[in-house]
């Protein structure tokens, strides 16, 4: 019973720091939202499937929301 109740401190403590960062950043958006940019998930070098950034650019915030 003392490991479930660890864990799901651990957890309330993972998803309040979550919703910290939202409340925080402006327009709560995360920065670098593009998964697919990172070297060790795209080995091909293409573009961001999101917003269709390349490897060497920084992910294109959509402004038509």
């Amino acid at each position: 019973m003392e490991l479930f109740i660890l864990a799901a401190a651990f957890l309330g403590l993972a998803f309040a720091g979550i919703a910290i960062k939202i409340w925080a950043k402006k327009d709560g958006e995360f920065s670098g939202t593009c998964a697919s940019n990172s070297p060790f998930l795209n080995k091909e070098g293409e573009a961001c499937g999101f917003c269709g950034a390349s490897p060497e650019e920084k992910c294109k915030k959509e402004e038509t929301v």
